[in-house]
């Protein structure tokens, strides 16, 4: 019987793919999937359909390493279409297109820089948050009520690239779980015109960017704090308890212990250590 291409022991590998417009990111993880020979594979951080750019896969062990990356803050570019009207805020659901009066650059500029701060608002009711179990845009599509809590954002860095009536060219980075769709309609009302976004790109999440699908170090990426370890290595190999005499740094928390061929993560805490994750192969 033949073997299917996935059927091979995985390996691990850590890159950012370039995520076209109008590809789930599901979608797209599959065909990168296919491509690498590898079905055991994951993505940090959805790409709405119509968006693109900058998503972080992992192969093999790497998928368990997500949760500390350092993936903050995340930069997008994204075009408000003025005078555009749509269900979930962007290109895919337009529900209507009027003429929009035509603003003045320093009107709009004034406008972008005042938003660099902390900010209150809604989510788009066409999103993955979950109510009562189901998705918002799965309610939202069904025509049910879709009633979401405010959130913050926080908006470290915000310009105008460029105002070409009826466009609005801009890029922010922004603390996780933010929504550019609804910092879109955000900058539409303080101009109080309607628009919609007609283009989203992600450009980095922290310090990963699209790079030709380098495979990358994620040592380099992760978000935790190195501590030496000074008993043998055998004992990590073997998956055996480590005493907290043996390390450097005893203050409760989670660090990471390095060797050549694997790491380890491993908690301090009340002067206990436990293992994480155990032998991350290199």
């Amino acid at each position: 019987m033949q073997k299917r291409f996935y059927e091979k022991e995985p390996l691990n590998k850590l890159l950012v793919v370039n995520k076209p417009m109008y590809v789930s990111s599901n979608s797209y993880l599959n065909r990168i999937k296919r491509a690498y020979r590898n079905k055991k594979a994951g993505f940090s951080g959805t790409l709405d359909p119509f968006a693109c750019g900058c998503l972080i896969v992992a192969f093999g062990q790497y998928t368990k390493l997500f949760k500390y990356f350092k993936k903050t803050p995340k930069t997008y570019k994204a075009v408000l279409w003025l005078g555009a009207t749509s269900y979930s805020e962007d290109i895919e659901n337009i529900i209507d297109i009027k003429d929009e009066k035509v603003l003045k650059y320093e009107q709009i500029e004034k406008v972008i820089q005042s938003l660099k701060k902390e900010i209150e608002y809604l989510p788009p009711k066409y999103c993955a948050k979950k109510i009562n179990g189901k998705r918002a845009y799965e309610l939202a599509r069904a025509g049910e009520e879709v009633s979401l809590k405010k959130q913050t954002m926080k908006i470290s860095n915000i310009k105008l690239i460029s105002y070409m009536h009826p466009f609005i060219t801009f890029e922010a980075s922004v603390s996780e779980g933010s929504y550019i769709r609804s910092l879109g309609q955000i900058i539409a009302k303080e101009l109080g015109v309607k628009g919609t976004l007609s283009y989203l790109q992600r450009l980095n999440e922290g310090k990963f960017f699209f790079d030709n699908q380098k495979e990358l170090d994620p040592i380099e990426y992760l978000d935790l704090e190195v501590n030496t370890y000074t008993g043998t290595k055998k004992c990590l190999d073997d998956g055996k308890k480590i005493s907290i005499e043996y390390l450097e740094k005893k203050d409760d928390g989670k660090y990471l212990i390095l060797f050549e061929e694997f790491f380890s993560i491993i908690e301090i805490s009340n002067m206990e250590v436990s293992y994480i994750l155990n032998k991350v192969r290199r």
